[in-house]
């Protein structure tokens, strides 16, 4: 296609890893928002069976964000010093190593229901369970809808220290 070849040879693969990483970013809310729609006390088959699943794609979707989050620090974005020297860009990934450590617990807990799922059984999910689960996938999505704030005051500056000059 004439227009592809009348751009940098770089253009396309920095685009296309900027794109994985807004498309993962994209899964991972998306299915934060799932789980947190679908938790409830003593669920359905279906409904924990789509849980397991949601948090497959969750957890997949995570680790195409970090992936692509590296190598967009190391050879796909605006250069490692652009971001290693922003305490911003370290909050940002504070909160996504947050969010990730507080999705330990929910995680571990639909691991756990797939063993009664292959039995044909339901999980026993009572009512203080699903409150706990609802509060952590509360405070993911928290967690999660701050990291675009933090990009978009990093894409402009914000935190960079000034020039000596």
């Amino acid at each position: 296609m004439p227009v592809f070849a009348a751009l940098p040879a770089d253009v396309l693969p920095r685009a296309g890893v900027a794109y994985v990483h807004y498309l993962s970013f994209m899964l991972c809310f998306g299915a934060l928002v799932l789980e947190r729609r679908l938790i409830k006390a003593n669920p359905s088959k279906q409904e924990a069976t789509l849980m397991v699943i949601t948090d497959v794609v969750y957890g997949l979707a995570a680790l195409a964000l970090l992936v692509s989050g590296i190598l967009r620090v190391l050879y796909f974005g605006q250069g490692s010093e652009f971001y290693t020297e922003n305490p911003l860009f370290w909050w940002k990934v504070g909160l996504y190593l947050g969010v990730g450590g507080l999705s330990l617990y929910p995680t571990v807990t639909y691991i756990l229901w797939a063993i009664p799922l292959r039995k044909g059984e339901l999980p026993q999910v009572s009512e203080a369970l699903a409150a706990r689960l609802g509060w952590i996938l509360n405070i993911e999505l928290v967690g999660f809808a701050l990291v675009p704030l933090l990009a978009t005051l990093m894409a402009r500056g914000v935190g960079l220290p000034a020039l000596a000059g």
